[in-house]
């Protein structure tokens, strides 16, 4: 194993931009491009390439265009290359955590069961249900004030339920 420094720098030094040109022309990829040579390079210094003389460097120069055409074969036969593609749209924001969401979901739930039956329903219709304080008095057969009366004391109601939990000041 070569492990002088200074041989990789000058195989790198000859070799890595004609070797960078051919892999471009390959993939078409000038990043992928850079981590084949990268890739190449890293085998030749483990493998102990060296270009001494001029036979030599034809030699390495051979071996080294050969290493980078396989390595660009490999990648387009794996697996991950057949399933990720390139896109110019970027990938959904982040996904939350839901647990919190589910904790609040289920004190609310709690709260609101304490509450007596004439209260809850008018919240219930009004804040799951979205309708307005008219649509629930036609639905329950009431005045619209004995709705916003309802609805008023209700969410008192459940706001001390919830203070009693801890939820809220």
């Amino acid at each position: 194993m070569a492990s002088d420094p200074a041989v990789l720098d000058r195989l790198h030094r000859e070799h890595a931009t004609a070797l960078w040109n051919y892999v471009v022309r390959l993939t078409g990829d000038r990043v992928a491009a850079q981590d084949v040579v990268q890739e190449t390079m890293l085998r030749a210094w483990r493998q102990g390439i060296t270009d001494d003389d001029h036979q030599r460097a034809t030699s390495a120069r051979a071996w080294l265009f050969t290493v980078a055409r396989h390595l660009v074969i490999d990648e387009a036969r794996s697996a991950r290359h057949r399933r990720e593609f390139p896109t110019d749209e970027l990938p959904e924001g982040r996904i939350g955590d839901q647990v919190d969401a589910v904790f609040d979901a289920a004190l609310v739930s709690d709260a609101l069961g304490t509450l007596p039956m004439i209260h809850r329903e008018v919240v219930v219709r009004a804040y799951y249900g979205r309708a307005t304080a008219a649509e629930i008095a036609e639905d329950l057969g009431l005045p619209v004030g004995t709705v916003k009366s309802r609805l008023h004391y209700g969410l008192r109601a459940l706001r001390l339920a919830l203070q009693e939990r801890g939820v809220t000041r």
